[in-house]
């Protein structure tokens, strides 16, 4: 490194981080023009300085001291996950007075409050582009480029597996081949848990939420459910219908407040969300000013990821010292709306006795709570029959109460599967 490098320290070196020092040694002249000089990783901070990796002599250390007390540094790159001791890090280097550019939704969508005060408290910068859609730009775009909107609305699939997992059971995969490929191809994390059960999205539509409408959202103010349960019939019902089964990530500003929540949803085949396939994310704003934006690219990857992160230590270099967006941007307080309140279009697909009336009994109860249906299919064989009913939106709540009489009927075999579904 020469003396006028521009010396970064990175918490983790995995998939990610080696990915930015190999990106920022590929890139070094480009960068070096728009940074107005050299930047370089001086320190990595790993856990186990055994392993074998590809890095530069120097460059790794078990020593988070060497980073934090190291002047030379004035950005840190957090890429190594998890809540503690990150999020401890995170508050000594902001006290030592170095901004953070952070990939870890878990973290932000958790500490957020906490950590965004105390880099305000110590006038550094916490940019954390990479931790809701790797390459996509949404978490700018909402932060600075929208900021003259009255943004009403974020719809978006930001999980790549289950985007690429739900691609493959359209064609008629099972969930379990599509997992397994996922993981062969390196979609899918041997445990795959917070990406199929829905915490990975919740936790990005939480953040996304707190940037778009200046209000607290936690992952705990996001109800979410996953796509381990959905079977490939349901995948080939959708399709009948005029949809694709999506996991949709939704936050909406209510005359009540936000609303947020994370579903696997049937989207309509005309819908702009309905064409992402495989790995790619799609983001989904509407404002006031512009009414309506889509942004789509790759959501996952190391390569991905790293150009964020990279992206986002340039803005920190771009700005440091001016001000810009070092304050806390969420300055409402709106109350999370309970998502029995919120409405949406439902799928039920019921498992019946194939017997007369079975379809009057069930029609007469959406009827009698106020829920209108849109369209029925049904199946008929060996005694039993596949019901798949499809409704106009209605408040989840109601919809809900419907199916507990639906259950007391005593004309399923079967538990119903329930999915939410967007408006043609």
């Amino acid at each position: 490194m020469t003396d006028l490098t521009t010396s970064i320290g990175l918490l983790g070196y995995g998939t990610v981080g080696s990915a930015v020092d190999r990106l920022l040694n590929d890139r070094a002249e480009d960068i070096a023009r728009v940074a107005g000089g050299p930047v370089a990783v001086r320190h990595a901070l790993v856990r186990d300085i055994e392993r074998r990796r590809d890095a530069r002599d120097g460059v790794l250390t078990t020593d988070f001291a060497a980073i934090r007390d190291d002047p030379a540094i004035g950005v840190v790159a957090e890429v190594m996950g998890g809540i503690e001791p990150t999020r401890g890090y995170l508050l000594e280097l902001f006290a030592a007075g170095k901004s953070v550019v952070s990939a870890n939704k878990q973290l932000l969508a958790r500490h957020g409050a906490e950590l965004f005060a105390a880099a305000e408290r110590h006038r550094v910068q916490l940019r954390f582009e990479a931790s809701v859609c790797a390459a996509i730009p949404v978490v700018k775009v909402l932060r600075e480029s929208m900021i003259a909107n009255d943004v009403a609305g974020v719809l978006g699939i930001v999980n790549g597996t289950t985007n690429f997992i739900l691609s493959a059971m359209a064609g008629g995969q099972t969930y379990g081949d599509a997992l397994a490929r996922a993981q062969e191809l390196g979609y899918a994390e041997a445990d795959p848990t917070e990406d199929v059960n829905g915490a990975d999205a919740a936790a990005k539509i939480a953040i996304l939420a707190s940037i778009a409408f200046h209000t607290r959202v936690t992952i705990d103010d996001v109800p979410f459910n996953g796509i381990e349960d959905l079977e490939a019939v349901d995948a080939a019902f959708a399709a009948e219908l005029g949809y694709k089964i999506k996991l949709i990530g939704s936050a909406q500003r209510l005359p009540g407040g936000v609303a947020a929540s994370v579903h696997p949803t049937l989207v309509p085949t005309s819908h702009a969300l309905a064409g992402v396939e495989g790995s790619f994310n799609a983001v989904m704003l509407r404002g006031s000013a512009i009414r309506e934006i889509t942004l789509v690219g790759p959501g996952a990857g190391g390569d991905e990821t790293a150009s964020a992160v990279i992206g986002d230590v340039m803005s920190v270099l771009g700005t440091s010292g001016t001000g810009f967006f070092q304050s806390d941007g969420y300055f409402r307080q709106l109350p999370v709306v309970p998502e029995s309140e919120v409405e949406s279009g439902f799928y039920l697909r019921l498992d019946v006795l194939d017997q007369p009336g079975v379809l009057a009994q069930i029609a007469r109860v959406l009827a009698d709570v106020d829920i209108s249906i849109e369209s029925v299919i049904q199946r008929a064989a060996d005694g039993r029959a596949q019901l798949v009913v499809t409704t106009h939106p209605a408040p989840e709540g109601r919809f809900f109460d419907a199916v507990g009489r639906i259950r007391s009927l005593g004309v399923t075999r079967a538990e119903p599967t329930m999915l939410r579904a967007l408006p043609r």
